[in-house]
């Protein structure tokens, strides 16, 4: 899986970034044939939760998304992982049916 990483507007540190390849590498136990995962780490005007991570996973014939908002960028992939990985175990089953 070729993952890119983007920090929008901030410097994100190494650790910040392998935190988030090691969270999206996870991913690939739900299903083993994505293609691309790019993440995105943005701060938001938001208060209450200032950082946003946005994971765009493609796989075959479909593109899942998730964007999620947390108080640290930590929380937020890990949102956005959660979300993911429940979007591919759906995308998955389906895939499974039709074959």
């Amino acid at each position: 899986m070729k993952t890119t990483f983007t920090a929008r507007h901030f410097e994100a540190s190494a650790d910040l970034q392998q935190y988030c390849r090691d969270s999206v590498e996870k991913l690939e136990q739900f299903y083993d044939r994505i293609v691309m995962c790019d993440i995105i780490l943005e701060p938001t005007p938001s208060d209450e939760n200032p950082q946003q991570a946005e994971i765009i996973v493609k796989v075959p014939r479909k593109i899942l998304t998730a964007k999620e908002s947390a108080s640290s960028y930590e929380q937020a992939i890990h949102n956005a992982v959660e979300t993911v990985s429940r979007q591919l175990k759906k995308y998955k089953e389906k895939m499974h049916a039709v074959n």
